[in-house]
């Protein structure tokens, strides 16, 4: 058989004589394949931030874990103050993605969606990988009021005892407001004693707390 230099498999045998070239071509694909650096380093960060905190997790940690260096992380982020407000923002909108999908399933039935979130909230701290509530936890290390975190940590729990509120006054609660307020504390301190008292505490009876809140609520109107 005549090979041309044009056939494919004069192209392999070239490839093979010449690794040089081989190895620049596997190495282009694999890094058209890889995440960018700057979405390497936010992955790194949030599950650091999530699982370890913020203070005990310095930037020489997550460049080397994101496999990139400490110029590139400034780079894509100003500072490390930045990128924790960064994580907290995704969270965020994350969070209320998922709350709004769940109230759509209700439309109209305020109970119903209370019972949902209670429900998925459950869910979560039966999780023994769960570390609570991100903005709660970034809240306790961070003191600085001027922290750009802070902003984003009393905007978020600000709305969702807003919606609670909302929810409450449509069961036409007799007195929403102190309702939602018993029902946001029902939610962050389930989330809090996971951390001390684990997914075998008190937490495992959320769901079932927030329906005997509700019913006596209701009854008293």
């Amino acid at each position: 058989m005549i090979l041309t230099g044009n056939s494919p498999v004069n192209q392999r045998l070239n490839m093979t004589r010449n690794p040089r070239i081989n190895g620049q071509s596997l190495r282009r694909k694999r890094d058209a394949n890889r995440p960018s650096a700057r979405k390497r380093i936010f992955d790194t960060a949030s599950e650091l931030f999530y699982l370890k905190g913020i203070r005990a997790v310095g930037v020489e940690t997550i460049a080397a874990e994101a496999d990139t260096t400490k110029m590139s992380l400034y780079r894509n982020f100003p500072s490390k103050d930045e990128l924790v407000a960064e994580w907290l923002r995704e969270h965020d909108a994350n969070f209320w993605k998922t709350w709004d999908a769940m109230a759509s399933r209700h439309p109209k039935d305020p109970r119903r969606q209370i019972k949902a979130a209670f429900a998925l909230l459950a869910k979560h701290v039966a999780d023994p990988k769960a570390r609570g509530c991100p903005m709660a936890n970034t809240a306790v290390e961070l003191t600085e009021k001027d922290h750009p975190a802070r902003k984003v940590i009393e905007a978020h729990k600000a709305k969702l005892r807003s919606r609670l509120v909302q929810m409450c006054t449509q069961m036409e609660a007799p007195e929403p407001r102190l309702l939602a307020d018993q029902l946001f504390l029902l939610m962050e301190g389930a989330q809090v004693t996971t951390q001390t008292l684990g997914v075998r505490g008190p937490a495992r009876s959320i769901a079932r707390a927030a329906k005997m809140l509700i019913d006596a609520n209701l009854r008293a109107s």
